[in-house]
């Protein structure tokens, strides 16, 4: 439901929704007679679903999992990897500031609660609208929502951002495709207005929209220049949430503060929420130079990626003195896939043995033994940690759709559950080696003089691309497996603008990706696996994907039409996907690992927060006197 690029908020493809009865924090209730259809027209809702339950009526307060009393004040100092140079959203590339802090500075039409799955709220918006087929949506705007120059937000304001975004993002473009048309319908209403009928997320997703300001982009910067939305910039954006950035220097350090006249603070979606004074975010090109940071406490909390990072490197003083917590937070709100990715634009990697050959030379056992002190799980699904996650051979409604493109999908998708190889021991790798030989062979590819020869006689060589050591280690483990298949194998490291600019032009052999995936999947499917963004400069189909089987079933899972459905066709995908050996899968760890400085307070968190940092945390002055003062 939008930006894995973060992720990413994943997308879903039921939805129910709930008119709206009663009032919300003051703000007058949108009576059904007010739609704009008239008293016949669809009713207005205060909610959206996907899963068709809504847990808070129209007039509730707030989230049960936050503390209305929760203290204002404090400084949290936040470490961010890699750099940034651009503060516009709207241009491919931003990194670091922006991207993290983007829904703090600026809002969207709703707001998902963190207590139900997929589940939106009004933020910007005090309604939604929409007839029984899905067809359009209308939203209507708050009469109090304001920039924060003091400017109405406006339904031209939504209009702007939503062409704008849908022009200059190749993500955005994939992922509001299916909005043929969005119009002022009344003075403060939007009206969307999708391509086909029956994609019962389309109402969700929009509401997803982050709002940006006509007025300010089509206005002067201080120098009296005119800006330009479809460039890069340092000048510090007008928004409209909680957050404003005060001050920054340029790659290395940006500081947010609280807009202490927020109009949205007394929303039923904002009490309890965003009550840091200051959140400062020091930028680190490297992990191990953030983790010393930290360590000297100049820096808040840090999130750790590396299992062995997280077995060694925490033994300093002040973790015994418990004045630094390790805490492991479950995730529950979202599945992933991680993998070697084997570009298909590449010609040796259009035949599915080699690709498959390449995973039987893949020691994952060996590599979790050595690297990683045994705390990962390898990834058998596109849909890892989810109910959508196929396993066993498919059957009831997940086979009748599959029968739908028997003809175009590999054989053992029917007869065979997909199984990862297994390696750990000697005897167990020789055995996966055999199997990746005999693959090799039988797709025409033979050894001379120890290195693998396509069926043309050219030798197979890859490059394995990686930005930072964490997945350069990775890459040195899988090499010399490759070698020993004949495959000339190199890993080269390069910085992030570099990187960057080659994943975006899909100039590679093989790099690691992630895709996040929500509990509800459904547009960004397209975007992840569908043939029409394969040669789509900067689009998340890193792999190639163009194939006819794959289209057919994200279909099928974007116009499922109720929850169960919708499993069977992302089980069906997940198969499908699985059984191309697209990648080499890599592995998943189901929790967030943090430390922290012990001089935070929070509520009981809901079950799909995670961390729920910064938003749902607070100073607490006591604990911060017990530690000591930062250093």
């Amino acid at each position: 439901m939008a930006i894995t690029r973060r992720h990413l908020l994943q997308t879903g493809a039921v939805a129910a929704l709930t008119p709206v009865m009663g009032t919300a924090a003051g703000i007058p209730a949108i009576s059904s007679a007010q739609a704009q259809s008239g008293s016949e027209g669809p009713a207005w809702r205060h909610a959206l679903s996907l899963f068709g339950d809504i847990k808070y009526p129209a007039g509730f307060q707030r989230f049960d999992y936050v503390n209305p009393d929760a203290p204002k004040g404090g400084v949290a100092r936040i470490i961010s990897l890699g750099t940034f140079d651009n503060f516009n959203i709207a241009v491919m590339g931003v990194k670091g500031s922006i991207a993290q802090a983007a829904t703090m500075i600026y809002d969207a039409l709703m707001s998902a609660s963190q207590d139900e799955v997929s589940t939106e709220y009004g933020l910007l918006a005090e309604g939604a609208s929409h007839p029984d087929d899905f067809s359009w949506v209308i939203y209507r705007l708050r009469k109090e929502a304001r920039w924060h120059d003091g400017k109405p937000v406006t339904p031209e304001d939504v209009i702007f951002s939503l062409e704008t975004l849908k022009k200059q993002s190749p993500f955005y473009g994939a992922y509001y495709r299916h909005v043929t048309k969005v119009e002022k319908s009344g003075e403060r209403d939007v009206k969307f207005t999708f391509d086909v009928p029956g994609n019962r997320e389309l109402p969700h997703i929009v509401g997803q929209l982050l709002v940006l300001p006509k007025h300010y982009w089509e206005g002067t910067d201080d120098q009296g220049r005119k800006r330009d939305i479809s460039a890069t910039t340092l000048e510090k954006p007008l928004g409209s949430g909680p957050y404003r950035i005060a001050d920054f220097v340029a790659g290395r350090s940006v500081r947010l503060e609280r807009v202490k006249d927020y109009w949205g603070a007394n929303l039923p979606v904002r009490i309890g929420q965003n009550n840091f004074d200051e959140l400062r975010s020091e930028y680190f090109r490297d992990n191990n130079v953030a983790l010393e940071a930290f360590k000297a406490d100049q820096a808040d909390w840090i999130v750790e990626n590396s299992a062995k990072q997280w077995a060694t490197a925490y033994d300093f003083p002040a973790v015994t003195e418990k004045r630094v917590v390790k805490r492991e937070f479950p995730i529950n709100d979202l599945g992933r896939m991680q993998g070697f990715v084997l570009n298909l634009r590449r010609e040796q990697f259009r035949d599915t043995r080699l690709r498959r050959a390449f995973n039987f030379a893949f020691d994952f056992e060996e590599m979790n033994k050595q690297l990683f002190y045994n705390q990962y799980k390898r990834i058998d699904s596109y849909f890892y940690g989810t109910e959508l996650a196929s396993s066993g051979l498919p059957e009831g409604q997940e086979l009748e759709i599959l029968q739908t493109v028997r003809d175009k999908v590999p054989p053992e998708v029917f007869t065979t559950p997909y199984t990862n190889p297994v390696g750990g021991n000697p005897e167990a790798v020789r055995a996966n080696l055999r199997e990746a030989m005999k693959l090799l062979k039988e797709a025409g590819f033979e050894v001379r003089e120890r290195k693998l020869v396509d069926p043309s006689g050219k030798p197979v060589s890859v490059e394995i691309l990686v930005q930072d050591p964490s997945s350069e280690r990775i890459a040195l483990f899988f090499k010399p497996s490759l070698e020993r298949i004949g495959v000339t194998t190199s890993v080269r490291v390069v910085d992030d603008v570099q990187y960057e600019n080659r994943i975006r032009s899909f100039d590679f052999d093989i790099i690691t990706d992630v895709w996040g995936q929500s509990l509800s999947p459904g547009n960004e499917q397209r975007e992840f696996w569908g043939s029409q963004t394969a040669d789509q400069p900067g689009s998340k189909n890193t792999i190639g994907i163009k194939n006819p089987a794959v289209d057919a079933l994200i279909d099928k899972v974007i116009f499922a039409k109720d929850r169960a459905g919708l499993v069977a066709a992302t089980k069906a995908l997940d198969r499908v996907l699985l059984w191309n050996f697209y990648v080499v899968p890599q592995f998943s760890y189901p929790y967030a690992r943090y430390a922290l400085w012990d001089r935070f307070g929070h509520a009981e968190l809901p079950k799909y927060a995670r961390s729920g940092l910064p938003s749902l945390w607070w100073y607490d002055v006591d604990k911060a006197n017990r530690i000591g003062k930062r250093s």
